[in-house]
């Protein structure tokens, strides 16, 4: 399965979420490559740190830029899963991906800016299609405030409820602290101490595959 983590804004907290999918599905004892295809370069700086703690679970990673198509489709031969870190824009990266992908996962931030970004992604998603009959395309609140007071993913529920070429999943991933913490340590929030994290990426999990 080729699962394609992108958006067309950064801050969305997408590199966070592939990574966490990666470590996820190589505990459960799955062969996974991540393919970092977003020159900021956060997956890979988070699959060195990894490498470095022999005595975590092996995540395969792989750097790849451009045109992205034909080099996934020959490495979905041997891996039960590749996870893809696409640039958190409108690239060529992304638009590739999505022609080789099975499944596009978009986060969004419950805020305005992230959702008005839905037209276009809408229109590269139709083109993609064209071509790869077989995409299914979800989009998942990320980095989602803690605190229940606040309406913004009740709101961001009903607003991508008008867009129903992308399937809102029930899955939040909030904005925890320890998202960031495990990033620094090459690992996934199944693999430090907040049960609260791991569900939701669990969840997600569990929707996904």
């Amino acid at each position: 399965m080729i699962l394609l983590v992108g958006s067309q804004k950064g801050g969305s907290g997408k590199s966070t979420i592939a990574v966490n999918l990666c470590a996820s599905l190589a505990r459960n004892g799955h062969n996974v490559l991540l393919v970092d295809a977003d020159r900021q370069a956060t997956a890979e700086n988070w699959a060195t740190d990894r490498e470095e703690n022999k005595s975590l679970v092996s995540v395969s990673f792989v750097q790849k830029y451009d045109d992205i198509t034909n080099t996934v489709l020959d490495l979905n031969k041997y891996y039960d899963y590749i996870i893809i870190d696409a640039a958190g824009r409108d690239s060529k990266e992304l638009r590739t991906g999505m022609l080789a992908a099975d499944v596009l996962l978009i986060p969004f931030r419950p805020s305005q800016p992230d959702l008005d970004t839905l037209p276009n992604v809408v229109s590269i998603i139709d083109q993609a299609k064209e071509i790869n009959e077989k995409l299914k395309v979800f989009a998942v609140l990320s980095m989602a405030p803690t605190n229940p007071i606040v309406k913004e993913i009740g709101e961001a529920k009903e607003y991508l409820a008008n867009y129903p070429e992308i399937t809102l999943l029930d899955s939040v991933i909030r904005d925890r602290k320890v998202f960031r913490d495990a990033m620094s340590f090459g690992k996934g929030v199944s693999e430090m101490n907040n049960t609260k994290a791991k569900l939701e990426i669990d969840a997600l999990l569990k929707e996904l595959v």
